[in-house]
């Protein structure tokens, strides 16, 4: 049984930081392109940063570049989002994604992937 646990959100003032995880399991974390979606209320959902966890590769949405930090753990099949300097427009229910294959650009709202977690909220104020 595949499944994505989402952790580590809460509430900060602005500039300041999260660290989210997501442990998965059932599938092969090694050959998985997992992804970090975002959604605040009233808009759409928004692909933050992705990883081919195979060879590292990342992709960033340009409103996070520099700031948000996408790292894998594959001894412990764990995806993490560093969030730094967060800004109350990163404010969202965050998610994580996987897909068994190799990225396509993976932050595209028309994106595929095969599985979601139930999301961590994060709150930023200002």
């Amino acid at each position: 049984q595949v499944q994505l646990v989402e952790s580590g959100g809460g509430s900060v003032q602005a500039g300041g930081s999260l660290r989210l995880s997501c442990a998965a399991s059932g599938f092969t974390f090694s050959r998985s392109c997992v992804g970090w979606f975002r959604q605040a209320p009233g808009k759409e959902r928004e692909g933050v940063a992705a990883i081919y966890i195979g060879s590292g590769s990342t992709y960033y949405a340009d409103s996070v570049k520099g700031r948000f930090t996408i790292s894998q753990d594959n001894a412990k099949n764990t995806l993490y989002l560093q969030m730094n300097n967060l800004k109350p427009e990163d404010t969202g229910l965050y998610y994580c994604a996987a897909f068994m294959g190799l990225c396509a650009r993976p932050l595209s709202p028309t994106a595929r992937y095969d599985y979601w977690g139930q999301g961590t909220q994060v709150t930023v104020s200002s």
